[in-house]
């Protein structure tokens, strides 16, 4: 058993008295004031996530593009530099190997974003198909990641620093922006359906820094967030959750991400002819969002049914605390995914009706 990790904020929890666990290799706090308290505060007002868990990688090289067209999914090629662009990275059969973020710094320059617990195998995957031209080295250790999400975000980050933050649009990142004298990679994306920043910064600047924007940010309602809330704020969004609605199993097509898979691209790439299979004959199972008709809530692993027929099981379930309802998502027999389609679900042994309903549960106006 491998000791568990610790991001820069690791003793300002322990002040703070935060409930950690172990999340992808790191210790982490599910909650700081309380799940429902830090979703609200994202969904009205703005919140805080200490995100550092997530691996940095960077890629550079003359060959850096071609070789990012070969490994993902996303045509990188659109991409300019100060673009932020959402991808996944597919096995030969169509299967995940992680979802991620590209940020292009330049013609030849990339930071690629990956998932906290795939940090090792992404870069042994990436690496195993590193050609001549290109070299990647793994950051992770020395970029921490705050994230600032909600209404607020903006008028909150807005105070300490004298750039406009109204020059970097959705997915779009700036480097170099000095936040209260620490300089940062910001970009305006997130994980919560909400508006907000990313601020990439030095390791060792994360904790002044993250005391800096609560003080801040105090007027305007501002609250530290642990993982309880990113997962359901990010779930209410149907954002997801590499191991759940994606994995080694589960293509991005399955899971509803086919924005990001452009298999008309002039380059080939790992899990194109895979793709396009899934294209042109259809899949036979996707990730629907489910509503409890019955009074139950729909938990990870929970069976599926048609009758007496398992058709799938939940990917992610909880009860929104935006809408009040018991929502889910399931992968499930793409037979049974259409809107309005009646299913059972087993709650610990009993069968619990619910319907098949239109995703996000929650978009932000």
């Amino acid at each position: 058993m491998t000791e568990s990790k610790t991001t820069p904020l690791y003793e300002t929890y322990k002040k703070m008295g935060a409930r950690l666990i172990d999340f992808g290799g790191y210790l982490l706090p599910v909650q700081i004031s309380g799940i429902r308290q830090e979703h609200e505060a994202v969904r009205e007002r703005a919140g805080l996530f200490d995100v550092s868990h997530m691996g940095e990688f960077q890629l550079e090289g003359s060959g850096a593009e071609a070789f990012l067209q070969h490994m993902v999914t996303n045509d990188v090629s659109r991409a300019e530099p100060g673009d932020a662009m959402y991808t996944a990275m597919c096995y030969e059969n169509g299967g995940t190997v992680d979802d991620l973020m590209i940020y292009r710094l330049s013609e030849s320059a990339f930071m690629l974003v990956v998932n906290a617990a795939n940090i090792k195998k992404d870069f042994e995957w990436l690496s195993d198909h590193l050609t001549g031209e290109t070299a990647l080295e793994d950051r992770s250790d020395q970029i921490a990641l705050l994230a600032l999400q909600g209404p607020q975000a903006k008028n909150i980050l807005q105070k300490i620093t004298a750039f406009d933050l109204d020059q970097i649009k959705r997915f779009t990142f700036r480097e170099g922006v000095a936040l209260d004298n620490v300089p940062s990679l910001l970009s305006r994306t997130g994980y919560t359906g909400e508006d907000g920043f990313e601020i990439y910064c030095p390791w060792h600047k994360a904790s002044e820094l993250w005391q800096t924007l609560l003080e801040k940010g105090r007027d305007e309602g501002l609250i530290p967030c642990g993982l309880g809330a990113r997962d359901t704020l990010r779930f209410e969004a149907r954002l997801p959750l590499y191991g759940q609605e994606l994995s080694a199993s589960i293509s991005p097509l399955e899971a509803g991400i086919g924005f990001a898979v452009k298999t008309n691209k002039s380059a080939d790439f790992l899990g194109k002819t895979a793709l396009v299979r899934q294209r042109q004959e259809g899949v036979r199972r996707k990730v629907v969002g489910i509503e409890m008709i019955d009074r139950a809530i729909p938990r990870t692993g929970y069976a599926v049914y048609s009758g007496e027929e398992k058709i799938g099981e939940v990917t992610t379930g909880t009860q929104s605390p935006t809408l009040g309802k018991n929502l889910g998502l399931a992968l499930i027999n793409v037979r049974h995914a259409a809107v309005g389609t009646l299913v059972d679900v087993d709650v610990r042994g009993k069968r619990k009706k619910a319907e098949v309903v239109k995703t996000p549960f929650y978009k932000s106006n």
